[in-house]
């Protein structure tokens, strides 16, 4: 039973981690129809970049933080701008932006490997340990759930109270008649790419406080968002925070009847189930 606990505890600091990320993919891809999986460079450059001020020039973490969200943002703001908006435009087959974004991918990953060389990077960060009964976590993990708890309420009032929010649901909803009615689509693009880069480098902080960086863990993290997207259904934001927390426990929990070294392979059995038993996800909009 201590067991149990200690990996409820993991499941539950994994699936914020998971959420937070499929909130960051599933939001770019619900609005813009647009396979972004360069999110997984874009998530290892604010890794880096926190460590480069936070670590390496030793300025407050969240100066790391702020610099690490800018940077991210301004990349996925450049991404949509200069590669993916320039291909809307010409009408190309949706294929072609996502072959596009595996190109972006691979000089991403190379340009943080020029930049702030291939080595791992940690950041040094006062610790504090907790136990809950038998089980214990830390102030880090504090934090994961807690930041991911704090961007789903600014989330949910920024969707639910504002213009640009109540457009994004709407090109969510249906891009064609967004566009029909006058909404920027363009605009709102760009928009969600920055937010959806921005929740990126949020979780990229966290798993670099706790695990430190490297140069490939952006595959890790933008195949978890698209995981997580996909259990929880496509164009569903609660569905990405559902198939998070889905994907967090299910992989946390498979350890206790599964060795670690099978642990990656989770996430695999998870995707492929629910593709076979509800291909639409958890909470899917295909009811249009």
């Amino acid at each position: 039973m201590d067991l149990v606990i200690q990996l409820l505890l993991n499941g539950i600091v994994n699936g914020s981690h998971y959420a937070l990320l499929g909130l960051g993919f599933g939001l770019i891809f619900a609005t813009t129809r647009i396979v972004h999986f360069a999110f997984g460079s874009i998530f290892t450059f604010g890794a880096y970049v926190a460590w480069f001020v936070s670590g390496y020039m030793g300025a407050p973490i969240f100066l790391g933080l702020a610099a690490g969200v800018v940077v991210a943002m301004g990349l996925g703001v450049a991404s949509y701008v200069g590669l993916y908006q320039p291909l809307e435009r010409r009408g190309v087959s949706p294929l072609i932006p996502l072959i596009a974004s595996l190109g972006l991918t691979i000089v991403l990953e190379n340009l943080v490997g020029i930049i702030f060389g291939t080595g791992a990077r940690t950041i040094d960060a006062e610790t504090s340990i907790h136990f809950l009964g038998p089980a214990f976590f830390t102030s880090i993990h504090v934090w994961q759930v807690v930041s991911f708890l704090l961007v789903c309420v600014l989330l949910y009032l920024f969707v639910n109270y504002t213009r640009y929010g109540k457009a994004i649901m709407a090109m969510t909803d249906d891009p064609e008649m967004a566009r029909v009615i006058g909404i920027d689509t363009a605009r709102v693009s760009i928009l969600v790419f920055a937010l959806g880069s921005a929740l990126s480098a949020i979780a990229a902080l966290l798993v670099t406080l706790k695990d430190g960086a490297s140069t490939h863990m952006g595959f890790t993290a933008v195949f978890m968002g698209f995981v997580a997207v996909i259990v929880g259904g496509v164009g569903s934001l609660r569905g990405a925070i559902a198939g998070g927390f889905l994907l967090g426990l299910v992989e946390s929990l498979g350890l206790w009847k599964i060795s670690t070294e099978w642990q990656s392979s989770i996430a695999f059995i998870v995707l492929f189930l629910m593709i076979l038993l509800r291909p639409h996800g958890l909470f899917s909009l295909a009811r249009r």
